[in-house]
């Protein structure tokens, strides 16, 4: 097996051999949530992206070092009200009071969604200090100037000295010129339309606001990263990541400022996940075409037909590669229901599996080649969706021998065992998905009990009507009865 891991990196477009900089450790850092509403589902894709990333890597045996930061200052609307400030406002709160809450809220649906926490997840408020010295190495090395109290970056200036600036998003500054985030505000102040502050004089008004050197004012959105991952990571590091949207101008904004504080690129590989569509379309609240997860989970929204668990959702996700776009529709997460529960049905199975053979046999070999290929679809830049096809190949063999149409000798008691600890590690340990039948099967496999009791009394007299419902009441709710030698048993479709 090959055991090379492959990432695709952003800023060369192409996959890459993963060489960290230090052996067996790995810096990894991720941009995380603005805290100043509800989590976003799509934002829920790129953290479980990444914590099966995070997972992946561990499996490998690196120790890693995951960053992810917490935006609780800077981030400003079109006009020119910070987030936190505009939250407070509305709800009469204090800033921190928005922040908190809604830092609580995120942490809450990463639990749900069974992510791990991060190693480090600083706060762009606790970290001013760094943010202010990044600022003054800016101006030192001469790609930052202030005018009235206010610090832009030179981005002309960079682009010329060093040609990095639009290297990562792939745009030249004419085209950044009409996309700058600071292009509605204070125009008049910069050399040149591009340029974006790293350092905001406030208003007398502006509730969050710092002293400084050149004014009483906070830093600008794309300071935070650059400060805290040089702080935690160091000045070059291994991952730097986030979802696509953030590649211009976030991420595009923060090379140009490590390099300039430091002439250092600060990550030697940028990963990006793709958008989270619903319906075929860009989720927007204004026409309609959105969901929460608290919709998701309960049914409550007029784009699902029922409600959908965590782990469900989750399984959906890893359907698609990071890279690529994922298509939410009620068919496709009834579709990964269905496939979920099979999953799990197919580990059920395993567990009651034994073989009387000890001797290796061409079965064995079958399966061990699928579980060497699903670890190399791993490590061709994390393809999940390729590895769970290999897990299902493995659930059919499973299912072929739990119903007798495999004899079960034809595998050995070793070969179990080793698709065993496969299905334990991939399933669990890296895809980070959970059996939620855990906590109530108990119940369930009583009532199922209780059912098939009921419709063999039923066919054994003859009322083959009561029997026929039972099986078709069944069907309905994706409950196949299956009756074999060792008598009948049931799973989900």
């Amino acid at each position: 097996m090959n055991t090379d891991l492959y990432i695709y990196n952003s800023l060369s477009r192409q996959k890459e051999k993963f060489t960290p900089l230090h052996e067996g450790f790995i810096g990894m850092y991720v941009c995380g949530p603005t805290v100043y509403n509800d989590v976003h589902l799509g934002n829920c894709r790129t953290f479980m992206s990444f914590d099966m990333i995070y997972r992946y890597l561990r499996y490998l045996g690196y120790k890693i070092r995951y960053v992810r930061n917490i935006t609780d200052v800077g981030h400003l609307l079109d006009d020119g009200e910070d987030r936190m400030s505009k939250g407070a406002r509305i709800d009469n709160l204090e800033p921190m009071e928005v922040a908190q809450k809604y830092t609580n809220g995120f942490h809450h649906m990463m639990k749900v969604f069974n992510t791990l926490p991060p190693s480090i997840e600083p706060r762009a408020t606790g970290h001013i200090l760094e943010q202010i010295e990044m600022v003054q190495d800016i101006i030192d090395h001469g790609y930052g100037y202030v005018r009235n109290g206010s610090v832009y970056f030179d981005t002309l200036k960079f682009a010329q000295k060093t040609g990095e600036y639009g290297k990562l998003s792939g745009r030249v500054i004419e085209e950044l010129i009409a996309e700058s985030r600071d292009n509605l505000k204070n125009q008049d102040e910069k050399n040149h339309p591009s340029d974006f502050a790293i350092w905001m004089k406030a208003s007398d008004e502006h509730l969050m606001k710092w002293n400084s050197p050149w004014s009483v004012g906070f830093p600008g959105w794309h300071l935070e990263c650059s400060a805290m991952s040089t702080k935690y990571l160091g000045r070059e590091f291994d991952i730097h990541g986030g979802g696509n949207d953030l590649k211009f101008p976030h991420h595009e904004n923060e090379i140009a400022q490590n390099m300039g504080a430091c002439g250092c690129q600060p990550a030697r590989y940028w990963m990006h996940t793709n958008m989270l569509l619903l319906n075929g379309k860009k989720m927007s609240k204004s026409d309609g075409n959105t969901i929460s997860p608290e919709e998701l989970f309960t049914g409550n929204s007029v784009h699902v037909t029922k409600g959908y668990s965590p782990m469900v959702v989750r399984f959906f996700m890893l359907q698609s590669h990071y890279r690529s776009p994922n298509d939410l529709t009620d068919e496709a997460l009834q579709a990964a229901e269905k496939g979920y529960k099979r999953l799990f049905e197919a580990i059920k199975n395993l567990g009651s599996l034994t073989s009387p053979t000890t001797a290796p046999t061409p079965l064995d070999s079958r399966c061990d080649e699928v579980i060497v290929t699903a670890f190399e679809d791993m490590n061709d830049d994390f393809n999940t969706p390729k590895a769970l096809s290999r897990l299902f190949e493995l659930v059919t063999i499973i299912n072929s021998l739990k119903e007798g149409q495999v004899p079960v000798s034809d595998i050995s008691q070793e070969g179990l065992e080793r698709i065993k600890s496969a299905f334990r590690t991939i399933i669990f340990d890296i895809f980070g998905l959970l059996d939620e039948a855990d906590t109530d099967s108990g119940p369930v496999d009583g009532l199922m009990n209780l059912i098939i009791d009921l419709r063999h009394q039923a066919r054994n007299n003859k009322d083959w009507s009561t029997s026929d419902k039972i099986r078709d009441s069944l069907n309905e709710l994706n409950i196949q009865i299956k009756d074999g030698k060792e008598g009948t048993s049931w799973g989900y479709k």
